[in-house]
């Protein structure tokens, strides 16, 4: 379970420029008082909103929306997972199988959550390690169809497409080509860990590596600018580290920015 580390944070501004560092925190993201910063309240519920099996937290629910009616934040995302079941908190972000069975209760629960809180909400794409023998098709086309069906938004976490694409042995780039580009909110990005054995697990504690960072390009190539937030939970390093994580960021969305513009 991720705790309220700080990580950088990336908006991108009118002319997609990034612009800001943050601290993360968990499932409100917010605008500050001038744009610039993003801060996500990291406080799990026993069972995600957004997906699971037993009944939804009211209690919680209730909190959620009255924070958001006070702090009028930007958007409210939660990742596209189950964290327990049979009152059970299991701590972890586990996968969902990928199967027309599993969809439709995700869908009927999305909407429920957004008719209590009165908005949209944001669901982030989750690692795993594990496929279900029962999965009908992709992790694209699940997600897909979640956010197409709810009529929610999807916050795209890049390095975890890229975690995921390894571990289950998937094209990233056809994973995002298949995505629908307006339901796309935010990216994340972040670093982590490497196996001996080649498998890769999504600890948040090392750099965004060349293979995240070309992913993120073919994102903002084919989806557009969006605010990107880089993720760091463990092995912080100096504050300049981080700040040239974030030039690389503002520098490959002026690339892009500039290939889009030469081709209008």
């Amino acid at each position: 379970m991720r705790r309220g580390n700080p990580a950088v944070c990336v908006r991108h501004g009118r002319r997609g420029r990034a612009s800001a560092t943050g601290r993360l925190a968990y499932q409100v993201g917010s605008a500050g008082p001038c744009g610039d910063f993003a801060v996500r309240k990291r406080r799990r519920p026993r069972q995600t909103p957004a997906s699971g099996s037993d009944a939804l937290d009211l209690d919680y629910l209730r909190a959620l929306r009255a924070l958001a009616e006070r702090v009028q934040p930007a958007w409210l995302s939660d990742h596209l997972c189950f964290t327990g079941v049979d009152g059970h908190h299991l701590h972890d972000l586990l996968p969902l199988p990928l199967t027309e069975a599993a969809l439709r209760p995700v869908v009927a629960r999305i909407a429920r959550v957004q008719d209590f809180l009165g908005r949209h909400i944001a669901v982030e794409n989750v690692s795993s390690y594990l496929r279900f023998a029962a999965d009908e098709m992709a992790e694209h086309e699940f997600v897909a169809e979640v956010v197409r069906r709810a009529d929610c938004r999807l916050l795209l976490d890049i390095n975890n497409v890229w975690v995921n694409s390894v571990n289950h042995g998937f094209d990233p780039c056809a994973y995002i080509d298949a995505l629908p580009a307006e339901r796309v909110l935010q990216y994340h990005l972040a670093g982590h860990s490497v196996r001996a054995d080649g498998f890769l697990v999504d600890t948040h504690d090392a750099p965004v590596c060349a293979a995240v960072w070309s992913l993120y390009r073919h994102a903002l190539r084919r989806i557009g600018p969006r605010p990107t937030m880089i993720e760091r939970d463990d092995h912080i390093p100096p504050l300049p580290a981080l700040l040239a994580e974030l030039e690389i960021a503002r520098r490959i969305a002026a690339e892009v920015a500039a290939e889009v513009q030469a081709l209008a």
